[in-house]
């Protein structure tokens, strides 16, 4: 039997965590058919989370809780989630609810028909104002920078097959986007739309800083444009510095600088100011290649190779088999 991971990242979702789990329990039982496993990782919540991840824990031998020792994001979350899953394809969910659990079904099915990733990509965002803006420049932003094919509204809910897993798990980079590595492996990919909902439970933990180490994080991991932007400009500037020096010596012979002094400051100012940023636009260019020289990240990944099955399932132990 075909065993199904569902992962999902916790933090401080002790109000949600009993209706998800009966929505991915009726998910289980619509596909009868297949085994499923239900990954609930707590990242360092304060609240009454991991006590109710325990009871269904007890309750119910498909859940599994990993607790970690503080809050350590959520993409370290799923990276702690995916180590631990067993299935022959993996769902990461949010915990609150705002993406529905009852499209995984929808997703499995679309994996069966050999695709190795589906993303779920919000049509709409019920959100907040100050939610929905932040979002929608990091979206826009990494699309247009980074992957071209990126979904215009972004996603965090998805399906992949092991093999990808097993890639995510290899590069276990620290500071990285698991959505963008995912993008990043080049598996050709369906997208499932969906209208996210408005929260119902609880809070946003995701303060504005969280939100800029979010953004850095995700462009810094797979865009060297800031870098590259930082060589081109040091590049134009000491080039622009180095006309107008000329510039300011030829009117110092001609008579046009009355004013002494003036203009060997100005030529000094310009040749050092232009040389500096040409010097850092350079460094920048050797720390981006050191930079990936030391990621985890393999040279190339293979999808498949000629005369070479591609496993497609795993078998379910026995006690993943109880309700």
């Amino acid at each position: 039997m075909t065993l199904v991971s569902v992962v999902v990242p916790v933090y401080c979702n002790a109000g949600s965590l009993p209706e998800l789990y009966r929505c991915l329990a009726a998910v289980a039982a619509e596909r009868s058919d297949l085994g499923f496993e239900f990954v609930f990782v707590d990242d360092g919540s304060f609240d009454e989370s991991y006590a109710v991840l325990c009871r269904l824990e007890a309750a119910d031998p498909r859940v599994q809780v990993v607790k970690l020792s503080r809050n350590f994001g959520s993409n370290a979350a799923l990276t702690a989630g995916l180590g631990v899953a067993r299935g022959a394809c993996v769902a990461m969910v949010a915990a609150d609810l705002q993406d529905p659990p009852e499209l995984i079904g929808e997703l499995v099915r679309r994996w069966e028909n050999g695709t190795r990733v589906v993303l779920a990509a919000r049509r709409t965002r019920g959100d907040a104002l100050l939610t929905r803006l932040p979002a929608a420049v990091f979206n826009r932003l990494f699309r247009r920078l980074v992957f071209r094919d990126f979904p215009p509204n972004g996603f965090d809910f998805a399906l992949i097959d092991r093999q990808i897993v097993d890639l995510i798990v290899q590069c276990a980079e620290k500071n990285s986007y698991i959505f963008g590595l995912i993008m990043w492996s080049g598996f050709r990919r369906e997208v499932l739309e969906y209208d996210r909902a408005e929260r119902r439970h609880g809070v946003s933990m995701w303060t504005f800083w969280r939100k800029v180490k979010y953004f850095v994080d995700a462009f810094s991991a797979f865009s060297y444009l800031p870098l590259r932007a930082a060589s081109v400009a040091g590049m134009l500037l000491a080039l622009v510095g180095m006309l107008y020096a000329v510039v300011v010596f030829t009117a110092r012979i001609v008579g046009g600088i009355p004013v002494e002094g003036w203009a060997t400051m100005m030529i000094v100012v310009l040749l050092a100011s232009g040389t500096q940023m040409l010097m850092l636009g350079l460094i920048g260019e050797y720390v981006w290649r050191a930079l990936e020289q030391s990621r985890s990240r393999p040279l190339f990944v293979v999808e498949r190779q000629t005369g070479e099955a591609v496993p497609r399932q795993r078998s379910v132990p026995e006690a993943v088999d109880a309700p």
